[in-house]
Order: C-alpha cells, then sequence, then structure tokens
C-alpha cells in the first residue's frame, strides 16, 4: 500500500487559533484558508494538539466554525495504520506545523 496523498499536521494553541490555553482566539485566516486549500487538492489533514477532553472538544467545535474538518484528531489515519501494522504513538505526516517548529539552521 501507498500513500498517494500529502499529510499534514497542525497544532492548535498559537498555530490555528491565537489562544491563551485554555481558552480560544481569533483564528490564524491565512493557515485555515492554506488548509483548506491543501484539502481540497486531495491532501489529509491531522489535528495534532496536547488538548484533551473538553479543552479539546472546544478546540474541534472551534475549527468547525472555522469550516476546517479532520482526517484524524491525535491519532494516525486508518491507511497509516495498515501500512505499517501498528499505530505507534509518533503520527506519520509529511509536515507538521507548530507555532514551536524549529528550522534546523537555527540548531547549528
Amino acid at each position: 500500500m501507498e500513500l498517494s496523498s500529502k499529510i499534514i499536521a497542525v497544532d492548535f494553541d498559537n498555530t490555528l487559533c491565537y489562544s491563551d490555553w485554555p481558552g480560544l482566539g481569533e483564528p490564524n485566516l491565512p493557515l485555515i484558508h492554506y488548509l483548506k486549500r491543501q484539502q481540497s487538492l486531495g491532501n489529509r489533514i491531522i489535528l495534532w494538539t496536547c488538548r484533551a477532553g473538553k479543552a479539546l472538544a472546544d478546540a474541534t467545535a472551534w475549527c468547525e466554525q472555522q469550516g476546517l474538518t479532520f482526517d484524524a484528531i491525535n491519532d494516525n489515519l486508518p491507511e497509516v495504520v495498515a501500512l505499517y501494522g501498528n499505530n505507534s504513538r509518533k503520527i506519520t505526516c509529511d509536515v507538521y506545523i507548530d507555532d514551536r517548529n524549529m528550522k534546523i539552521e537555527e540548531c547549528l
């Protein structure tokens, strides 16, 4: 089995939403538009956040209000699990979008 679409994992707090956890804030509209465009091209989106319970439910409802839905939430896509025969704790994706991301050049 080969994965044909790109998988994009995106964080919620201060990435999709300019928030002060556990509260919600203003949407990052350029990022939301980018993700919707990627979905329209057939790419898959995973919400990858530390939120759980009510805070996660609030975040997913907020995303739905922005017109953004996900192929998975804090989990691998079913086809990835099938491909590798397990569901590792680290998600498989092509791109991680997170406010705490650092470029390797910054480490050198």
